[in-house]
Formats: structure tokens, sequence, C-alpha cells
């Protein structure tokens, strides 16, 4: 049975399957190598496999071009009242397109929807297209808010 989606021009976001999590690993460790990082398959990283699981209390969803995923993003409760940000990466093919813009849209949308107060995230400064994207959208630095060895900033976006 399909999963229901939503459509981004030619593109088609859904919830993530489990035959998914190879395309998603892939993904990430991907994007994550072109800014210098390193995946942590041990640690930060352990819920990539298992992500439609491991968001089960959020949502994680794939971003596809054709059968091809080229995007990630996951939302996950950290608090009553606070929903995080994790997993945002998307292929340099779709860059530059309002993607990640809608991304981060929805999901502002969905946790003002599902009653949360604010939306949070941590990302590292290497990542510079999506830290801009973060203050353009009114996220403010969280003091003391990095919990993940792999980021050095974290952000709180207030949503009431």
């Amino acid at each position: 049975m399909d999963q229901p989606f939503e459509t981004y021009r030619d593109l088609r976001i859904r919830p993530a399957e489990a035959a998914d999590a190879p395309a998603i690993v892939a993904l990430v460790h991907g994007v994550l190598r072109e800014y210098g990082l390193s995946p942590d398959p041990e640690g930060v990283d352990a819920d990539l496999p298992r992500a439609p699981e491991a968001y089960a209390e959020g949502e994680f969803v794939v971003v596809l071009l054709g059968d091809e995923l080229v995007g990630t993003a996951g939302l996950m409760p950290v608090a009553d009242d606070t929903l995080d940000l994790r997993k945002m990466y998307l292929k340099p093919a779709v860059r530059g397109q309002g993607l990640g813009r809608y991304l981060l849209e929805r999901a502002i949308r969905i946790a003002r929807q599902r009653g949360y107060r604010r939306l949070s995230l941590e990302t590292h400064s290497n990542l510079k297209e999506a830290v801009a994207l973060y203050r353009a959208h009114g996220f403010k630095p969280l003091c003391g808010g990095v919990h993940t060895c792999r980021c050095d900033l974290a952000f709180v976006l207030e949503l009431q």
C-alpha cells in the first residue's frame, strides 16, 4: 500500500519506510562528508537505519525525485512544549530551489498544528546555507542548547 504523500514542484514528500533506510543513511552521510563533518553511525546517526520507528512519536519524511531519495527531514518531541527538527539534508541537485525553505516552513506549520510552543534544532556552523535559512525564519541562538557532539550551534523558534 502506498504511503500518503505531498508534492513540492516535481518532488514527492512522504513518510519514510523501512526500505528507505539504505538511501537515508547514504544521503545523510554523504552530505555530512561534503561539509567536512563525520557521520556517527553508532551515536547520533544510529536512528537513521530505523527512522520510521525512531521517529514514531514525531515524523520522518523523505523527499523523492522520481524514485531517487534526494532529501530527509525529521521531527522529534523533546519536551511537552518543544519539537526538534532533525536530519534535514538535501542532495546538491535539489538545493537552491526553495525545498529547504519549504521543509522548514512545513516543520513550523506542523509544530504549531500539534500545539508545540517552540521548535528547536541543532546544527553545525559549516552548514552555512542552513544556518542562514534558520535565522531568516526567526530562529534565535539557544545558549547551552547543544547536546549533539557533531553540532556547534543550537537554535529555537518561539511559536506562540
